[in-house]
């Protein structure tokens, strides 16, 4: 769609100014219609964006006369902010006077997605900041990293059975009992924190590293009895608290990837960069469906699952995440958003979000406040998140979408209220002989996970009522 092209030839002040009455008419003329040439021509366009991102180089032009675009592009998302509210307001008025027009709805959700593809360009972008300040010491915990042993297991890696008689030697302070070697404790770190770029669950959760077999966390139901005395009056015996645990086991995530002898054979290759690139991304993949909605056998509780009426709504001793409705049947509502918001207790307000997947966050965009201002507003600056109603919004694929009785969006404090729990030893068994020439490398990975504390999230369903 050609209004891309010449939406990347505008600049436009930071802040932006709202004055853009004439750019907008030039920029989305009346007649816009785009024939079939132009679509295919913007999903290239948009498709470079999002390599463009990936690769941490920034967001390039659409045009293929154009050179790259500075890291943040914030520009072009003010510009097209500007466009997608202006012929917001046109189908309003449209739709008011009785005629709506075919072609005013279609410009208007192609700017909808295009505004998408620019805002996770540039949330990309951000992550990528971020990860580049992240240090990289072979440190989780009290355990130390192993040269010897790190050595000892790439040449494992490279030769197998074919090592030297001291490389097996060395091999043996990480033979599991369940077959294969444990990954050096550096490669563990390194995998971990790639899950944390890709993952938005993970990297918004507390999350901790265990040794042992599982992890219990204790709570009181915070029944004490207290009250006021006299210097000398006598104390009545108050109330003890009672204890109440949960227990959060890990499950066993793994993949299988391949490589081929040659390419092992080869001294330059980076296998610690090599098995991380290939386990982070199906490793992410199914984290991000346990941790929302999981059912605990053998993987994560997902922490929808712990919302009211849901199959963990029982199982936390302070009682399940409370759930209020959209206002609306089948739709997001702006009375909805800010009744979910304002629930929430005024402890935890200053670190919550909103987690909404990528197609419910396009309808969201069109929300408007009682003085006809948008609740969702761009990422203006650098490294700062697109909101909504004033609060941080982060993107989960995952998250259910926009229908009746769906749980479409949460709110709240997502460290204090979901807890990862990583237990350390990535095992690695190699095995050479499955698919020749190939060497596979079976890599599993233990994670567990659920809600520690109900109260820092409110959860909101698609529907009417109380």
């Amino acid at each position: 769609m050609i209004f891309i092209a010449r939406l990347a030839r505008t600049t436009l002040p930071n802040p932006p100014r709202p004055a853009l009455a004439t750019n907008r008419r030039r920029i989305f003329p009346s007649c816009f219609k785009p024939s079939p040439s132009e679509r295919t021509m913007t999903m290239n366009m948009i498709s470079n964006l999002r390599g463009a991102a990936a690769t941490g180089r920034g967001l390039v032009a659409v045009r293929a006369e154009a050179q790259p675009k500075t890291p943040a592009s914030i520009p072009e998302l003010a510009t097209a902010f500007e466009a997608f509210k202006a012929t917001h307001t046109q189908q309003l008025d449209e739709i008011k006077a009785g005629r709506e027009d075919v072609v005013t709805k279609d410009k208007l959700e192609t700017i909808n997605a295009a505004l998408s593809e620019l805002q996770a360009a540039v949330d990309e972008q951000a992550k990528i900041t971020a990860a580049a300040k992240l240090g990289n010491g072979a440190v989780i915990g009290d355990i130390q990293g192993d040269p010897e042993y790190t050595a000892a297991f790439k040449q494992h890696m490279r030769k197998g059975d074919n090592a030297d008689s001291d490389i097996k030697a060395a091999m043996q302070k990480g033979t599991d009992a369940d077959g294969g070697y444990l990954a050096p404790i550096e490669w563990d770190r390194t995998i971990g924190e790639k899950l944390k770029k890709i993952s938005p669950m993970r990297a918004e959760s507390r999350v901790i590293t265990i040794s042992g077999a599982g992890f219990k966390k204790f709570f009181s139901d915070r029944n004490v009895g207290s009250g006021w005395v006299g210097e000398t009056a006598s104390r009545p015996t108050t109330a003890t608290p009672q204890i109440g645990q949960v227990e959060f086991q890990p499950g066993e995530l793994y993949a299988n990837p391949a490589i081929s002898q040659g390419l092992l054979d080869d001294a330059a290759v980076d296998l610690e960069q090599w098995l991380s690139s290939e386990v982070d991304t199906e490793f992410a993949r199914q984290e991000g469906i346990a941790f929302l909605s999981g059912d605990g056998s053998n993987k994560p509780h997902g922490v929808l699952t712990y919302v009211e009426g849901a199959a963990n709504a029982t199982r936390h001793p302070y009682g399940a995440i409370k759930v209020l409705n959209s206002g609306a049947a089948a739709a997001f509502t702006g009375d909805g958003f800010l009744d979910l918001m304002y629930d929430l207790p005024s402890e935890y307000a200053q670190n919550a979000k909103l987690f909404i997947n990528r197609l419910a966050m396009g309808s969201a965009r069109k929300l408007k406040d009682g003085q006809n201002n948008y609740l969702w507003q761009p990422s203006y600056a650098s490294g700062q998140p697109q909101t909504l109603g004033g609060a941080p919004v982060v993107e989960m694929t995952d998250m259910p979408p926009v229908a009746a009785g769906n749980i479409a969006a949460l709110y709240g404090d997502m460290e204090a209220t979901y807890l990862v729990v990583d237990r350390i030893g990535i095992r690695v068994l190699r095995d050479p002989f499955t698919n020749k020439p190939f060497v596979h490398f079976y890599t599993t990975k233990r994670v567990g996970g659920g809600v520690h504390n109900p109260e820092p999230m409110r959860a909101l369903r698609i529907g009417t009522g109380t």
